[in-house]
């Protein structure tokens, strides 16, 4: 997609979104054809049809077949999260970022992570665990799941040189994936590699992608004490 054309239908989901926020298009009220809002607007209908969808993925709309479209009942801001590279999230907060690889074995999966990826058993896997250092200290701790099937050519990548989690980033393109966010206890085992002290409250999140239906990685990723995590909304 151009400029152009970025602006434009950017310039319709802006516009779309000013009726609703105003209350000119209220909730539960059905709006104006995509037909309608072309000539009402002065572009095309692909414009108009661009801005709705994301209209609609942002919670502000309800679109459904033959029904029409109308502004949400109870509109929901979504939050968008992305899956960062750990170092680029490192130095842009200032800081000197170092990564070290821990273990990477070619194995098949514990249960937990053929349910986690929907794989069998019998999966050809690659288990990886790394830190990731901010000024020296530990920043993260990676413990991570990759399935050779989704992603055969990181066999050929050099895990010492480059995270998994950029690795991935780069070349395995995904369609969909959950996140779950929460605190846990340190284990003496993880303790000992964010170096500090066992039990102590940490922040984890635990990340799965898939494209389409087929799992790509499975990863827990552990954070050091202190970390926040921000979104926008």
């Amino acid at each position: 997609m151009n400029s152009l054309e970025q602006q434009s239908w950017q310039s319709v989901h802006d516009e779309v979104l000013r009726r609703i926020h105003t209350r000119e298009w209220k909730p539960g009220d059905l709006i104006p054809k995509e037909v309608e809002l072309a000539e009402q607007l002065g572009c095309a209908r692909a414009t108009v049809n661009r801005a709705l969808r994301e209209l609609a993925s942002e919670g502000f709309l309800d679109r459904r077949r033959k029904a029409g479209t109308r502004v949400a009942a109870h509109p929901v801001r979504r939050a968008k999260l992305d899956i960062p590279v750990i170092r680029l999230e490192i130095e842009g907060r200032g800081q000197k970022y170092a990564y070290g690889l821990l273990f990477s074995e070619r194995r098949t999966p514990p249960p937990e992570i053929c349910a986690n990826l929907g794989v069998t058993a019998d999966s050809d896997m690659l288990h990886i665990t790394s830190l990731h250092l901010a000024d020296g200290k530990p920043f993260m701790f990676e413990d991570r799941w990759v399935s050779i099937a989704a992603t055969p050519t990181i066999l050929e990548a050099d895990l010492e040189k480059i995270s998994a989690n950029e690795w991935l980033v780069l070349h395995a393109p995904y369609t969909r994936g959950d996140i779950y966010f929460s605190a846990v206890n340190a284990s003496e085992a993880e303790a000992k590699v964010l170096r500090t002290d066992p039990g102590i409250s940490l922040f984890l999140m635990e990340r799965t992608t898939w494209e389409n239906n087929t799992g790509i990685t499975s990863a827990r990723l552990l954070f050091a004490p202190g970390y926040r995590k921000h979104s926008a909304i």
